[in-house]
């Protein structure tokens, strides 16, 4: 029973609550996926906070295992990897050539590299409440990483004042996941798991702020290139009109052509053509008026 911390109910809630939270974090970037998968491409959507995510539930389900009695902290990280992998491979399905190579990189040197360093170093130099302590405030650093990761687009919103590529989603579930944490760690009277938390808070609020004010640019950049569109179409129709008028034999003006100037103008046609046959035909008859020239007149 002490697995679940069922001796103290408060903290069992927070657990439960927060596994539930976190899912929903997990689940968060889904619709940006969709739109991926949608547009077969990644767009300007980067791999990094789904590494750095991946990275830090491993180091936690390592931290939750040397500390005991984690069963919460051993299930919501297991569900985080296998959500965060099934990210990355998407990605690197859709991503660019330049793109997919870079996530590799980063890949491999957290994920395999630095984890198996972490992993291999606690492991041989430090041995029980030590290696508990020493990992536990390597996952302090990397969780401050997870949530401060979107901050590179927080810096991009403000440059461009567009939240086109920061999902609002993202960053209302990681502020509630970070106080649902900070409460189990609180009640639980475990640092490691409370102080990253409360930046957590600070940094999803910041980004929830900037959406709100910069979430009505897009709409504003919208009617604006739709403004501009409409001019591009006058300017065109314009330039159409000046190019026929500067034929040479055309009028200077231009007529919408109806059925009773079409029959006119047709009518026209034919006459100006009997004219002209008529005309070729009096060109064509012997002259009757002048008399031939021979001798007897003589």
């Amino acid at each position: 029973m002490a697995l679940f911390h069922l001796h103290n109910p408060w903290v069992f809630t927070a657990g439960i609550l927060g596994n539930f939270v976190s899912i929903l974090v997990y689940f968060a970037p889904l619709p940006t996926f969709i739109q991926i998968y949608k547009r077969k491409s990644t767009l300007e959507f980067q791999s990094l906070p789904y590494t750095v995510a991946l990275f830090s539930a491993m180091l936690w389900i390592y931290y939750a295992f040397l500390k005991k009695n984690a069963i919460l902290l051993i299930s919501v990280n297991s569900v985080g990897i296998v959500i965060e992998t099934v990210y990355i491979l998407i990605f690197l399905f859709y991503a660019s050539k330049q793109a997919r190579k870079e996530t590799m990189k980063v890949l491999v040197f957290l994920n395999v590299v630095l984890y198996g360093v972490i992993f291999g170093g606690t492991t041989l130099w430090f041995e029980g409440h030590h290696r508990v302590l020493i990992v536990g405030w390597i996952c302090v650093t990397f969780s401050i990483s997870v949530f401060a990761a979107p901050l590179y687009i927080v810096f991009q919103v403000v440059r461009t004042r567009s939240v086109e590529f920061m999902p609002l989603s993202l960053s209302f579930f990681l502020t509630l996941s970070a106080t649902v944490w900070f409460a189990y760690g609180l009640l639980l009277k475990d640092p490691c798991v409370a102080l990253p938390n409360v930046l957590g808070f600070i940094l999803g609020v910041l980004q929830m702020l900037l959406y709100a004010i910069y979430r009505n640019s897009d709409t504003n950049k919208g009617e604006t290139k739709l403004t501009d569109d409409k001019k591009h179409v006058a300017e065109v129709h314009i330039n159409i009109i000046d190019i026929v008028k500067n034929v040479p034999g055309t009028v200077d003006q231009v007529y919408p052509l109806d059925s009773q100037t079409s029959s006119c103008s047709s009518s026209n046609v034919v006459s100006s053509d009997e004219d002209e046959h008529k005309d070729i035909a009096d060109y064509s008859k012997p002259t009757q008026d002048i008399a031939p020239v021979s001798g007897e007149n003589e």
